[in-house]
């Protein structure tokens, strides 16, 4: 038996193309988090941790709208071409991930 990928199924990401700029900002993200590691373990003054934690934020928050535009424009759009039942999910999916990150 295969199993098929979430790529095969449909087909490349909208973020394939961007792939490479993505794990680099996801990256810097990630040390950006370790950071703050490190300035706890360091006791470094809460407001200053606070501040960081605030920029780390941001990023994560960026680089999902990145992704979220990215996903309209490419599976959002090829849904819109075969319009349908295939649209409406791809338009609910949109819209539940755009009400997950206004939630957080």
């Amino acid at each position: 038996m295969t199993t098929t990928t979430n790529t095969e199924a449909h087909g490349p990401h909208g973020y394939s193309s961007r792939k490479s700029d993505h794990l680099k900002r996801l990256r810097r993200i990630e040390g950006q988090v370790r950071g703050l590691q490190r300035m706890v373990d360091e006791d470094t003054y809460c407001i200053d941790i606070l501040t960081q934690v605030s920029a780390s934020t941001k990023a994560l928050q960026s680089f999902a709208l990145a992704l979220l535009e990215e996903h309209l424009r490419h599976c959002v759009a090829a849904a819109a071409e075969h319009g349908g039942a295939e649209l409406d999910a791809k338009v609910a999916e949109a819209g539940a991930a755009i009400s997950r990150l206004l939630r957080s």
